[in-house]
């Protein structure tokens, strides 16, 4: 088990304009905001650093996302090398016609590297 704790890092509600044709929202909305979610204990961890997103591992959508569910991104970051870290983000919605009930949608690993301004690795601590 990772030292680093998981936490709440993004929590939103979806919009219309998010929705593919079949009334869900885009999976590639939901890859992006857990893109942003994971780059949260990054920049927590080495706040003056500069990430880029390198790799996002394994994303299989369970269930689908709809309009005006609540959507939340827990983080928890798993693995520390020189200049990369890997990130766990679970993805949970609370639909917004069953309050209080939540359903995991997808889980992702997302790999950032710490870059220098030649965009080139640096080490993140």
């Amino acid at each position: 088990m990772s030292e680093y704790p998981r936490e709440l890092s993004m929590r939103t509600i979806l919009l219309p304009r998010d929705t593919n044709a079949g009334g869900s929202i885009f999976g590639g909305v939901i890859l992006s905001h857990i893109d942003l979610a994971a780059a949260v204990p990054a920049k927590k961890l080495a706040p003056s650093k500069r990430f880029v997103t390198v790799a996002m591992e394994k994303v299989e959508f369970l269930e689908p996302v709809f309009v005006g569910d609540l959507v939340s991104f827990y983080t928890q970051i798993v693995e520390i090398g020189t200049s990369s870290l890997k990130v766990h983000v679970d993805v949970i919605v609370e639909r917004r016609d069953r309050p209080g009930t939540e359903i995991e949608v997808t889980s992702a690993f997302v790999t950032y590297v710490a870059v220098g301004t030649d965009r080139r690795p640096i080490p993140i601590l």
